[in-house]
């Protein structure tokens, strides 16, 4: 269940937001908001809704056959059984109530917080209250990371760090014997589950041409051998085997021979350049105490590429959220694919990852931030040079 420190702040966020009301609604697992509030997903067949007022006890309409399945939290159930009965439990459940947030963004324009139908946006809207976004709610109350998930995202990232340059050096020693990208990814595999780290998918290892591909992953019919001359990229996301862990996530590059030829050179330092730029914004908005949008920090980055004529082989956001999925609920660093709006708060974590997608190969570097009292931190290894394998 959302613990007493998240649903304070919650309800202190509808205090002072003019909210009556958090409406979290889920079918059939439809809105991973609501099991993330809930502590985790049960198994239910009909809809789910919980009401979080700004005062008081958090209230669950719930089908008769799946009472049973929430009961344990402690919070009070009302239960319907047809459709006139939900309608008429609804109708009481938000009686006196305006304004209630939901998981909604108007036209979709995030869709990670989108989760709820059109359809049920309409039903809640006909029983007369307003219905706005939930987004700026469930960053600040289910988004920010507590002492014990920094911690365990930190031990994280330093395992990440090691086992990337263990599988470097795995390539290195494997040259020439007809080792390929799956053989590394076995091999970095391996390296997780001695480390104690759990992921859902990944990692990833692409070669040449194949790191062009943002999201290539290597099957046994893909999978090439590497070879002195290649380009690899490597990215790798995982998290401790722990409750609520949450993730950490990176992206190195390396190239197998003894200096690293021009077009690849060139291309790392523009990727590089455009993080550092990206990090060096957040840094400076928080020593002046200027509030930052997630589109900003994704311009700052696009623009260095953009002047350097790349622009067009950077086909995706800066950087997304991190939790306890890799790509979480927080603010994203998007003025791309999307337009975030959303403030980077104290508490969140995001990804900075600027990548450029030739035909013949592609270049990411990837770190984590977390906002934290002091400001913005770097929380895993960074990358400064091109790794060169095998010297």
């Amino acid at each position: 269940m959302i613990g007493e420190a998240a649903l304070a702040d919650a309800q202190a966020y509808l205090g002072t937001s003019g909210l009556d009301g958090w409406l979290v609604y889920d079918f059939q697992r439809s809105n991973p908001i609501f099991w993330q509030v809930v502590g985790g997903p049960r198994h239910t067949t009909r809809r789910c809704f919980l009401l979080i007022p700004p005062l008081g006890t958090p209230t669950f309409l719930l089908h008769h056959v799946d009472a049973n399945r929430l009961a344990d939290l402690g919070w009070p159930i009302r239960t319907y059984l047809g459709l006139a009965d939900m309608d008429a439990g609804l109708r009481a459940l938000l009686a006196g109530r305006r304004r209630l947030a939901m998981e909604y963004s108007p036209e979709c324009a995030l869709p990670v917080v989108s989760r709820v139908d059109a359809g049920t946006i309409e039903l809640i809207r006909s029983l007369g209250p307003e219905v706005v976004s939930s987004a700026d709610l469930l960053q600040y109350a289910v988004a920010r990371w507590t002492p014990e998930q920094l911690a365990l995202h930190r031990s994280a990232g330093q395992k990440l760090g090691d086992v990337v340059q263990g599988a470097f050096a795995f390539v290195g020693r494997s040259l020439g014997t007809g080792a390929g990208e799956s053989d590394v990814v076995a091999f970095m595999r391996d390296r997780f589950a001695q480390a104690n780290l759990t992921t859902e998918e990944g990692p990833v290892v692409a070669v040449g041409a194949h790191s062009g591909d943002p999201h290539y992953s290597p099957t046994p019919e893909t999978s090439v051998p590497i070879a002195a001359g290649d380009w690899v990229l490597i990215d790798l996301w995982a998290k401790e085997q722990a409750p609520n862990a949450v993730y950490a996530d990176i992206t190195w590059v390396g190239y197998a021979g003894d200096s690293v030829p021009e077009r690849y050179a060139r291309a790392f330092k523009v990727v590089r350049e455009a993080r550092d730029l990206a990090l060096d914004f957040l840094a400076d908005a928080h020593r002046q105490g200027r509030p930052v949008e997630g589109w900003e920090v994704d311009r700052v980055a696009r623009r260095h590429v953009e002047a350097a004529g790349l622009g067009p082989f950077f086909t995706h956001r800066l950087g997304h959220s991190l939790g306890v999925a890799v790509h979480s609920n927080g603010v994203n660093l998007d003025g791309f694919e999307t337009h975030d709006t959303r403030r980077i708060i104290p508490g969140v974590a995001f990804t900075v990852e600027p990548g450029v997608y030739l035909p013949e190969f592609g270049v990411r570097t990837e770190v984590d931030v977390y906002v934290g009292p002091s400001g913005p931190e770097v929380t895993t290894p960074i990358q400064g040079d091109v790794v060169l394998i095998g010297t």
